[in-house]
Parts: structure tokens; C-alpha cells; sequence
């Protein structure tokens, strides 16, 4: 079925189903985009809508500028995203998705008085967590590529055509811009559930970071643990979609 970009280039409905009681927007990890939840309706209950968020820069934005920081590309995903939530809605999103919903609910709780029935963070670090990583946004391309190839996510035949790089590079970078000079500001905790979601063998996030969420909320928390690496989100997507069902079969 061909997904639906209902007149704003920010929203992909997969499936639009105007008889959905909660809605699920889903942010992306660095680089990827709507397209990673075009699937996701036929696993999950139907009354639930996906909106997969298309930020700048990938598939059917490819030729626009991606944002390389987070607080300009929240202000400006606010507006777009606003008018969609005059249903009872929730945040999914893998590691750099994580915390642009994150930041984003808390952005709608200051200004708006809005908030996500529940937060689900999958493969990302609770933000307050001092990450130790060095920064790679800013290496030489070679140097680059091969942080890319060493966290798993970027396809080998992509890594090794320079025609792709080419058009991909750019966002890369300026993802991981937005997520390595993020500073985290402290305030109330969301009011929100929290599950956060993790991978047995992801190098990356550990289970400590992924359990630090709990300090985010007062609402309740849990943590789930699935097999495979930090991209899980797509070597175990049916058992990860079946829990989110599980989460989601309360608000509908």
C-alpha cells in the first residue's frame, strides 16, 4: 500500500485510519527515516495509526538541509506535528529517535500542557547519562566511514559506493551532530510512562543507561531486553512490535 504523506512532508501515515484511538509517532535512529515503520500497522493493533516521521535530508527529503541540532529541529518539528495531536497519541523512537521525542515531550508539557500517553525509548542512552564516546560527527570522511561500519548500521554496498555516500554523508553527520553536542538541562520529570527497549548484544547502549530512563518519569517504568545488536529494532522487529502492542492494548 503506498504510504500517505497527508499534505505535510514532516508526516508518513502508512495506513490512515481515521477510526484510531491513540496514535503512534515514530522517530527514526541516525540516518534512516519513515520508511523503517512502513510496515509496522500490520503487526499492531488497528486501532492504532503510525505516523512515521520524516525528518530533513532522507528519502523523500533527501534534498533538503538536515538539522545538525537538536534544539532548532524541535522548534521546528513542533509546529508540524502539532495539529496531529488532537488524538490521544505516543513516542517511539531508536537511539537518536529517542531523544528527539524525549526533548520533544518535554517541549509539549512546557508550552503546550501536552503530553504523550507513553514514551518508548528503544537502543538510546537516557539523556542525562554522560555519554564517553568521542564525537565522530566531525572525523575525516575515511575515518568517518569507518565509525559507520563499526556500529553495524550502514549497509556494506552503501559504505562502498561513493555515488551513495555522496548523498547520505551529509545527514549522517548532521545526525550525529544533533546527538553529540547535546546538552542535557535538567527539569520535572515526565508525568508519561517509559519502556525503555534494549538489545542483549548492543554495544552501544548498555543496560545501565537504559534503565537510568527510569529518573525521567513519575509515571511507571520497564525496561525490556531483546535479542541482537543496537539495530534489533530490525533482526527482532516481530517481537519488538508485539510488545508494543502489549504496552499500547491499555489506552485503546
Amino acid at each position: 500500500m503506498n504510504s500517505t504523506k497527508n499534505q505535510n512532508p514532516w508526516l508518513v501515515l502508512p495506513r490512515p485510519n481515521p477510526q484510531a484511538k491513540l496514535r503512534l509517532f515514530c522517530f527514526a535512529y541516525s540516518g534512516g527515516g519513515a520508511s523503517i515503520f512502513r510496515q509496522w500497522y500490520q503487526q499492531l493493533n488497528p486501532q492504532v495509526e503510525i505516523y512515521g516521521v520524516q525528518l530533513p535530508g532522507r528519502e523523500t527529503r533527501l534534498m533538503e538541509t538536515p538539522f545538525n541540532r537538536l534544539t532548532p529541529l524541535i522548534n521546528a518539528l513542533v509546529q508540524a506535528i502539532l495539529p496531529s495531536l488532537n488524538q490521544p497519541f505516543a513516542f517511539f523512537g531508536h537511539s537518536l529517535g529517542g531523544l528527539v521525542c524525549f526533548e520533544l515531550a518535554r517541549y509539549l508539557r512546557l508550552v503546550y500542557r501536552l503530553n504523550p500517553l507513553h514514551l518508548f525509548v528503544s537502543g538510546a542512552s537516557a539523556p542525562h547519562v554522560r555519554d564517553t564516546d568521542p564525537p565522530i560527527h566531525n572525523l575525516p570522511q575515511l575515518e568517518f566511514i569507518e565509525e559507520l561500519r563499526r556500529l553495524n548500521g550502514t549497509p556494506e554496498e552503501v559504505l562502498a559506493s561513493p555515488e551513495l555516500l555522496e548523498l547520505i554523508l551529509p545527514t549522517l553527520r548532521a545526525d550525529f551532530a544533533v546527538s553529540e553536542t547535546y546538552t542535557y538541562t535538567k527539569s520535572a520529570p515526565l508525568s508519561c510512562s517509559i519502556t525503555a527497549f534494549g538489545g542483549e548484544e548492543d554495544t552501544e547502549v548498555s543496560q545501565e543507561k537504559l534503565a537510568a530512563w527510569q529518573e525521567l518519569t513519575t509515571g511507571e517504568f520497564s525496561m525490556e531486553i531483546l535479542p541482537g545488536n543496537h539495530f534489533f529494532i530490525h533482526s527482532h522487529r516481530q517481537e519488538l512490535l508485539s510488545l508494543l502492542s502489549k504496552y499500547m492494548a491499555g489506552y485503546i
